[in-house]
Formats: C-alpha cells, structure tokens, sequence
C-alpha cells in the first residue's frame, strides 16, 4: 500500500509536469488487492500527500478517512470491476486533445509508438457530465476493449497493469494530438496504413518494451 501511494504521488506530478491537467483538474487511481487509492477532491495532482490518497473498498464503496474522493470515483470502480486487468487508470484534461476531438477530429495511427501503445483505434465518448452514471456506464463499456477512451469538451481516461504505463498512455495521446494539429496546420496528413499497421503489432522489438511499462519502479 505505500509503495502504491509513492508511485501516485510520483506520477501526479509527472501529469501536471507535462501539462496534462491545470489547476484541481485530472484524477488518478491504482488497485491494491480489494481497495482502490484515488486522487482527493479538489487538490492539484501534484500536491497531493503520499498519506493523502483516498483509499476505498472496491466492492463496497467504502471509504476510509475524511478526506473526499475525486467525483469520478464511480468511473474509477466501475472500470476495475469491467476489466480484471486493470490496475491503474489516469484520467486527464489533455488541451490540445480535448480541443480535436471536440471539433471533431479523430486521432488515428500517425507513428509506430501509437500502434504499439494505444493500439488501432481510440474511441471517443460524446460529452457525458462529469461524475455521473452516465459516465460511467459511457467509459466502462468503451474500455473493455480498448486501453483509452477519450471524451469530447472533457479529456481523455487511459488504464494500465501499472500506473507508469496508463501514464505513458496519458502522455502519448496528447503528443499524438499535437502531431495532428501540426500536420493540419501545415499540410495533408498521411497516416500508417492497413500494411504498416501489421507490421507495426508483429515486431518483437514493439512486445519487449511494452513489457518493460508493466514494471513496476
């Protein structure tokens, strides 16, 4: 368990490093055993104390401590029951992501990186208000089969076996809407296609350092 609150407390501050939240925005979570820590509500990611991470039971709902948790925390729980694989979940308001999606641009395979990390396609969720059921029901289903759902006028939520790769998730979906915006800006943007895409999932190269994300520090 504390182990789990250093590498919260780690990566919250890696997300408002890379300008991937501003100000109490965003909300991060990990699994241990049958509880669940969850960003508080109202705090800066960054600033959150190792012992002040919520903790609470998954199945119950239970919450220890006074401290109230992030309002998502139904979406949290509701994808840690969908997806048994799951230990980590970050969800961000990435601005230059929220911005293409909610102008309706989808972000497709540009690189090797985004094929290998967040694989063919992203689905993307009309806005939904946030903390609500409908939310949850919204990212739940989206996720079981896919590793990251982004959601219009709000932001994107990635999970992982380990917080260190829903991160990676996280940062890459907003580096891959830059890449699209730049290319918009500048020209007619050529994607990977079908072949390349293939070939992208088969190389062993690609398996051996997604492995390395499912490592704990």
């Amino acid at each position: 368990m504390e182990k789990s609150r250093r590498e919260l407390t780690l990566y919250g501050k890696k997300i408002v490093e890379k300008g991937l939240v501003a100000g109490p925005g965003g909300n991060i979570s990990v699994r241990v055993g049958e509880y669940v820590l969850l960003s508080p509500s109202g705090f800066f990611l960054d600033e959150v104390k190792e012992d002040e991470w919520v903790r609470v039971h998954l199945e119950s709902g239970e919450i220890d401590g006074t401290l109230r948790p992030t309002c998502e925390i139904s979406m949290h729980l509701g994808v840690y029951i969908t997806r048994k694989d799951v230990n980590a979940i970050v969800h961000t308001h990435p601005s230059v992501t929220v911005g293409l999606i909610s102008a309706g641009v989808e972000l497709r395979p540009l690189f090797p990186d985004y094929v290998a990390l967040l694989g063919k396609e992203i689905p993307i969720i009309d806005y939904v208000l946030p903390g609500s059921e409908k939310i949850r029901i919204e990212v739940s289903k989206s996720l079981e089969t896919s590793n990251v759902v982004l959601l219009k006028n709000h932001g994107a939520v990635c999970v992982g076996e380990t917080l260190k790769e829903a991160f990676t998730r996280s940062w890459l979906v907003e580096e891959v809407a830059k890449s699209v915006f730049v290319g918009c800006l500048t020209g007619k943007l050529r994607y990977l296609n079908k072949e390349e895409i293939e070939e992208l999932e088969n190389m062993e190269a690609e398996d051996y350092r997604k492995s390395l994300l499912k490592l704990r520090k």
